[in-house]
């Protein structure tokens, strides 16, 4: 029961950050690395320390009381993450909310699961079981399916060319799909990262026995990297382009609410990743990721379907990408079973 309870909560986590862009998209007045400063601002420090002081008893203690590789080594992977979190925005810029979400959490989905369970040595153990390869064919269908959604993508692109779709939404699958594989590739940083900060955990699971919330503590570490990184970059574009006087333009002080919204949804992710984990047995956890960027794709697309992004396309490529959300959404009903199959 508490396995399903954990799925629960990861598809809560997975709504929200299938939603969290939508704020980003109004604030039409800021240069992208205005807005990806600012939410950032709100994603990888105010909200993951307010989060973590507010749920976590004795937070500094447990850090403080944590092997030192379980503190650098998160931070490590979080500057990993950070340039994949970089590319990730880029890729929704070019491939919209639901391509641009969905291309780079496929590679993501797969590296996040398989490679875990090798840091911590069980994977001899967690694959040559029944579940574990059950969880691996569950693998197999989401790529499956996330190649199906980039068929439709590429049948989406080929019919805007000459329509000035293209050019009217800034599609261009070219570019996007070239970022999308970096973003997939550095984003599983965020997995390593969290296996690595094991050792905080355990500590936080010592001091607050029966919490749900001791993955808190080492997300807020691994995104201090992840912040390093995108701070750099966002700096480095502001002065290029001259982009520093967003901040004080007339009429945009509800875009730093807007950016606030679109960091705290962005980051609640993680927050509600981390209560499901908690809800799974140890053997369990590694199906997670899987869950989490599984339902994200399906959320996703289907916000982008909801919201436009598709209107206009022919009933083919909609045909399309409706196989590839269904595809998609029984990789996560196998993934979700394959621990009482």
């Amino acid at each position: 029961m508490n396995s399903f309870y954990g799925i629960a909560l990861i598809a809560i986590g997975s709504f929200a950050s299938s939603v969290y862009y939508w704020p980003l998209k109004k604030l039409t007045n800021w240069s992208w690395e205005t807005s990806w400063l600012v939410q950032g601002l709100f994603a990888w420090i105010i909200g993951p320390w307010l989060i973590a002081m507010i749920t976590v008893p004795h937070l500094f203690e447990i850090i403080g009381s944590s092997p030192w590789h379980s503190i650098y080594m998160p931070v490590f992977f979080g500057l990993g993450w950070g340039i994949g979190g970089l590319t990730w925005g880029l890729s929704i810029r070019y491939l919209g909310i639901g391509l641009g979400n969905s291309l780079p959490l496929g590679i993501t989905l797969a590296l996040s699961t398989l490679i875990p369970p090798f840091m911590d040595g069980t994977a001899s153990h967690v694959f040559a079981q029944r579940p574990g390869i059950i969880t691996i064919s569950g693998v197999l269908i989401a790529l499956a399916g996330i190649a199906i959604c980039g068929w439709a993508a590429s049948l989406k692109d080929s019919e805007a060319k000459g329509s000035g779709i293209a050019k009217a939404d800034g599609f261009n699958s070219r570019k996007g799909f070239a970022v999308a594989l970096i973003a997939g590739i550095m984003s599983a940083c965020f997995a390593f990262g969290e296996k690595s900060g094991q050792g905080m955990v355990d500590i936080a699971k010592q001091l607050n026995p029966g919490s749900i919330w001791v993955y808190n503590p080492v997300y807020a570490v691994i995104l201090i990297g992840g912040f390093i990184a995108n701070v750099v970059y966002c700096v480095y574009m502001s002065m290029k382009r001259k982009s520093f006087t967003d901040f004080r333009k007339p009429g945009t002080g509800i875009y730093y609410g807007l950016a606030a919204l679109a960091g705290l949804l962005w980051f609640s992710q993680f927050v509600f990743k981390g209560m499901g984990t908690s809800k799974m047995t140890p053997d369990l956890s590694y199906i997670t990721w899987c869950l989490l960027f599984s339902l994200v794709i399906v959320f996703s697309n289907l916000i982008g379907m909801i919201s436009g992004e598709w209107k206009g396309v022919s009933g083919k490529t909609f045909t399309v990408l409706s196989l590839g959300l269904f595809v998609m959404l029984v990789s996560v009903l196998v993934i979700g079973f394959a621990p009482v199959l």
